[in-house]
């Protein structure tokens, strides 16, 4: 008498449904993960590790467009001879890409 019986509970309909619901979302930002925040991570990596590798003597080309070769590098700056005895100093993260050695013989 006071004992009832138990009775196992079924899903609801409604959470099936539910997950069916959030799935296109949840894919959608796996693929905008893929497709657009790792191959940045990536860039950014690279472009820390080019900067850190400068050195004296290297041909590079600044964001701003000016093209020199590094007479100096410190830890945040560097010293960038753009003409014969005119020297720039700019940041770091102001070099956009190394060029190959010779690149100002040519111009």
């Amino acid at each position: 008498m006071f004992i009832s019986n138990a009775y196992a509970q079924s899903v609801e309909p409604g959470l099936a449904n539910n997950l069916s619901t959030f799935l296109p979302l949840i894919l959608m930002f796996v693929v905008m993960y893929f497709v657009m925040i790792r191959p940045q991570q990536k860039r950014a990596k690279e472009t820390k590790a080019m900067i850190e590798a400068l050195t004296k003597g290297d041909e590079v080309v600044t964001i701003g467009g000016m093209v020199g070769k590094v007479s100096k590098v410190t830890d945040a700056y560097v010293l960038i001879e753009v003409a014969a005895g005119t020297e720039v100093w700019v940041q770091k993260n102001a070099i956009s890409m190394p060029l190959p050695k010779g690149t100002l013989k040519s111009l």
